[in-house]
């Protein structure tokens, strides 16, 4: 049977259950409902249900302009995946049309969906054609399948700039090993290939991509311009978007000001994460 890896809060905010039946616990967002809003991107704000899949290919950990670390704010679903769920498709499938309310967009993330790509196509065919929703897929850019894509609305691409790189300084800041995942990631992490393969289907059809970049330092914009807008082709200067580095409030008010300044000055978008805003660091919101 098909089966997806997810994270252990898989399909979330959901207040009822695979069979439709409602669930005794509130979900984490603190509301009697289920869903909760998109924090990032072109759609931010719009209400979505969410399908965090696990295991990811890349291990990030930036350094902020002061100097000090910032991990991955998803590292349950890519560093360290202890708690999983191993479903067949049907059960996200009936996990999301339970709970998807008055509500039309799906978001696919991890952790790197794209991982998962074949037995996740399926799912994605499913939720297309059965409930007709839009789907979001937030994704590293270092993977591309074509049938995945072909049921996909929104790719929302986020390249890790060399800022990301787990060095073993950064690595004996969190008392992590620095072992095979964490020595691949600067060889895996840039994939202008796979970039340009996406914005060419974008080009060619009625899908939509932005391309977020996680900016936390200075000298991230002189990267982002050399190594990927210099190289890149065809894509549309709006696609561009600054995300502040942050993993909870205090350190996106940190980096806001800087990532501010930039997007303006480039003629770029700037994108808030509102859930972290609204909710905090916490998982399932």
């Amino acid at each position: 049977m098909e089966k997806l890896i997810l994270s252990e809060e898989g399909v979330f905010p959901v207040v009822y259950d695979e069979k439709g039946q409602l669930i005794k616990d509130c979900p984490k967002t603190g509301m009697q409902i289920s869903g909760t809003v998109q924090g990032e991107g072109k759609l931010a704000g719009v209400p979505s249900l969410f399908i965090r899949l696990s295991g990811c290919n890349l291990r990030c950990i930036w350094q902020k302009e002061a100097g000090d670390f910032c991990g991955c704010d998803t590292s349950h679903a890519s560093f360290f995946p202890k708690k999983t769920q191993t479903v067949d498709v049907s059960y996200v499938f009936n996990l999301v049309k339970h709970n998807i309310g008055n509500m039309r967009h799906v978001v696919i993330t991890g952790g790197e969906p794209v991982l998962q790509q074949v037995v996740l196509a399926k799912l994605c065919q499913r939720i297309k054609e059965e409930l007709e929703l839009h789907i979001t897929i937030e994704t590293n850019g270092t993977l591309f399948n074509e049938e995945l894509c072909k049921w996909i609305d929104l790719f929302s691409i986020s390249p890790k700039l060399r800022n990301s790189i787990p060095s073993p300084e950064k690595l004996a800041q969190y008392d992590i090993d620095y072992s095979a995942p964490f020595k691949m990631h600067a060889q895996k992490r840039y994939n202008l290939e796979v970039l340009q393969s996406y914005i060419d289907l974008c080009n060619s059809s009625n899908k939509e991509l932005q391309l977020k970049f996680v900016v936390g330092r200075n000298s991230d914009r002189e990267e982002i311009i050399t190594d990927y807008l210099n190289k890149l082709t065809n894509y549309h200067k709006e696609d561009i978007l600054l995300m502040p580095l942050g993993a909870n409030v205090e350190e996106l008010h940190q980096s806001s000001p800087l990532v501010l300044e930039m997007a303006i000055a480039n003629g770029w978008r700037f994108t808030p994460r509102i859930h972290i805003e609204l909710f905090g660091a916490k998982i399932g919101v």
